[in-house]
């Protein structure tokens, strides 16, 4: 092995970048990023949209980012990386309360039969003593087991039946562990206490935001990778991951000047998704990991973005829908995220629609698209009086892993199986087939490049220490 390893990174997105960034900048190895996509960021990009800046969807970089990732990011964003007040709202029985959760907003604004009950669930299961998992658990069983009736039927059951397109049963036990940090008593109570003056923990109700997107994030983690000597290979595609005994001997990609490129890696570290990575190995992997990777999905999402002709369409940065009776998760105003004042008299909405792509939604034109949403946004007494100037739409595959409840066992079959490849290295949420925020997915790339020794080996005894501690401790945060 070279002192001076040559790492492939397959993915661009920012567990990738995070990587490139890290390796480069201290001096550990020389770095090339394969990206299939001619722009960085993956979901965590921006674009821009009749002059405003928006987001795939809903971003903030969270305050309890790692305080060492959080220290390069503003040394690199310098005084554009923005500290704001998180201004958001929840539809729950047709009616409007603030989020993050304010005790006032709960107690007088809901239905005093809702407020009662979730109460009185929240005080029983904080008295109760909870016995040993009988090992039949799901979603379902843990969130009621820990928050009651109240809440879970009327809040998180339905928004997760609409994120995941499963009912909560059939969804892992899993999922309330990683996926709702408020699923106990004690933290939700935590969670509606963090509003109450002179209660408030240091960085409760912020979260930070780049001028110009938060797409902003990734595009100087390209922009210092690139100028420390990092490579980047945008618009190819990986063809083909070859194996050579117990290591990657090689790996094809086809160019975005139409011709077949093949690199041959010190390590290999992908942050693609997990299943595309087990298809394009040769020799084919296993039959068994073969037949798991099958057996393991992805939730498709549209977003659609309103142009309109106005503004501000609210004060409010976020708005959340649990309810059935609209598909729609989330609709966000990407001017309110980043204060931008310009350009006068417009405004874009960004609507969140989780689906399959089996689903008729898929195939729609985005014409039709943005009338179904504003049918949807009528439905939660918020219409918008005036037509769109323009629709636009975003298609995503591969938008959030499925967990469903025999999930682990089709994920730890292939996890074993890449384990033994010796140059190979999976994370990021695609790669970990994982549930996590922008800053878990950097936390992986620096823990990835805290095991490459200055001699050039990777040290994969350490990097396991790091990945269960990363299975342990990483919850979504909303």
């Amino acid at each position: 092995m070279s002192k001076y390893p040559h790492i492939l990174i397959l993915g661009a997105g920012p567990a990738g970048l995070g990587a490139a960034y890290r390796i480069t900048s201290r001096d550990l190895g020389a770095a090339t990023v394969v990206e299939k996509l001619k722009q960085v960021g993956g979901l965590t990009g921006s674009f821009d949209v009749s002059g405003v800046n928006v987001d795939y969807g809903s971003h903030r970089l969270h305050p309890s980012c790692d305080p060492e990732i959080m220290a390069d990011l503003k040394a690199l964003l310098g005084d554009e990386l923005n500290e704001r007040l998180r201004h958001g709202r929840i539809r729950l029985h047709n009616r409007w309360i603030h989020f993050p959760l304010k005790p006032m907003d709960m107690a007088l604004k809901l239905p005093f039969s809702f407020s009662a009950g979730a109460a009185l669930d929240l005080t029983r299961k904080g008295l109760r003593i909870r016995g040993k998992s009988t090992g039949g658990e799901s979603f379902a069983t843990v969130l009621e087991a820990g928050l009651g009736k109240a809440i879970c039927h009327d809040f998180y059951f339905p928004y997760v039946q609409k994120i995941w397109g499963l009912a909560p049963g059939d969804i892992s036990a899993t999922q309330a562990h990683r996926r709702v940090s408020a699923n106990s008593p004690l933290k939700m109570l935590k969670k509606v206490l963090v509003s109450v003056p002179g209660l408030k923990p240091p960085g409760s109700g912020v979260f930070y935001y780049p001028k110009g997107g938060f797409g902003r994030i990734s595009e100087e983690l390209y922009n210092a990778a690139k100028n420390a000597g990092a490579d980047f290979s945008l618009g190819s595609e990986v063809t083909s991951v070859r194996l050579k005994g117990s290591k990657i001997e090689e790996i094809s990609c086809f160019s975005s000047e139409g011709r077949t490129v093949v690199f041959k890696p010190d390590h290999v570290w992908a942050t693609i998704p997990v299943t595309d990575l087990v298809n394009l190995i040769r020799p084919a992997p296993p039959s068994p990991v073969v037949e798991a990777s099958q057996h393991m999905d992805y939730r498709a999402m549209i977003l659609v973005y309103l142009v309109l002709d106005t503004s501000q369409f609210t004060e409010y940065d976020a708005h959340y829908f649990p309810e059935s009776d609209i598909p729609i998760t989330r609709i966000s105003e990407p001017k309110n995220y980043s204060r931008a004042e310009t350009p006068r008299n417009m405004t874009v909405l960004c609507a969140e629609l989780p689906c399959s792509t089996s689903d008729s939604v898929w195939k729609m034109t985005s014409t039709e698209l943005g009338e179904l949403v504003c049918d949807y946004l009528k439905m939660a007494s918020m219409p918008v009086n005036t037509l769109p100037r323009e629709v636009i739409t975003k298609r995503f595959s591969h938008a959030y892993p499925i967990y469903r409840r025999d999930y682990n066992i089709h994920f730890d079959q292939i996890d074993r199986w890449l384990s033994e490849i010796g140059n190979l290295v999976c994370f990021g949420r695609q790669a970990l087939f994982a549930h996590d925020n922008t800053h878990h997915a950097l936390y992986m790339a620096y823990a990835a490049v805290d095991c490459l020794g200055e001699d050039g080996d990777f040290h994969m005894d350490k990097w396991q220490n790091h990945y269960r501690r990363l299975f342990e401790t990483h919850v979504v945060e909303d």
